[in-house]
C-alpha cells in the first residue's frame, strides 16, 4: 500500500497545482475580456474572440480535468487512509475544499456568461474575485502542514490580514494603472 501511496499523493498534488493554476488565471482572462468589451470595433471583436478561445482552452483542457483528477486522487488517498477522516483538521480542510469547489463552479458560471458575451461583472470586481483562490490555497496549505498544531485564532487572523494585504495591493495596482495605463 505504501509503495504506491507516494505516487497517488504526488499525482494529487500535481493536479491540485494545475487546478489552482487554472483558477488563478481564469479570472485574469475574465478581466481582459471585460476590458476588451469596452474597446472600439474592430479591436473589441478581435480581442473578445481570442479571449473566448483562450478561456475555453484553459477551462476545459486544464482547469476542469485538473479539478476532477485532484478530487479522484484525494478520494483514493482517503480510501487508503480512512482514519484521516477522524481527524479534526481534515474536517476543516474538506470544508475549505467544498469552498474551493463552490469557487470553481462560480467561475464556471462566469465563464459561460462571458462566452455568451454577457458582461455581468466589472473588471474591478474581478480583480478582487481573483484573490479568492489565493485565500483558499493559504488556508488549505496551512491546515495540511500544521494539522493539529494549527492555532485557530492566529489562523483566522492571518487569513484576514492576508485578505487585507491583497485588497491594499489591488488598490495600489489601480493607482499605478491610473497613472500609467500601460502598466
Amino acid at each position: 500500500m505504501t509503495d504506491y501511496y507516494n505516487y497517488i499523493k504526488a499525482l494529487h498534488l500535481i493536479f491540485v497545482i494545475t487546478w489552482f493554476a487554472g483558477l488563478f488565471y481564469i479570472p485574469r482572462l475574465f478581466i481582459y475580456h471585460i476590458e476588451a468589451n469596452e474597446k472600439l470595433s474592430p479591436e473589441r471583436e478581435i480581442l473578445t474572440e481570442q479571449l473566448k478561445l483562450m478561456t475555453k482552452r484553459l477551462w476545459y483542457i486544464i482547469t476542469w480535468p485538473s479539478a476532477i483528477l485532484a478530487t479522484l486522487f484525494a478520494v483514493w488517498l482517503l480510501i487508503l487512509f480512512p482514519t484521516w477522516l477522524q481527524q479534526p483538521w481534515m474536517h476543516v480542510k474538506l470544508g475549505f475544499v467544498l469552498l474551493l469547489i463552490a469557487y470553481h463552479l462560480k467561475n464556471h458560471q462566469m465563464f459561460k456568461q462571458l462566452q455568451r458575451d454577457e458582461v455581468v461583472y466589472t473588471s474591478k470586481f474581478m480583480r478582487i474575485w481573483n484573490e479568492g483562490a489565493t485565500l483558499i490555497l493559504f488556508a488549505i496549505v496551512f491546515l495540511v502542514i500544521l494539522k493539529s498544531a494549527f492555532n485557530w485564532i492566529f489562523g483566522v487572523v492571518g487569513i484576514i490580514v492576508l485578505g487585507i494585504l491583497l485588497m491594499l495591493g489591488i488598490r495600489l495596482y489601480k493607482r499605478i494603472r491610473e497613472k500609467n495605463p500601460n502598466a
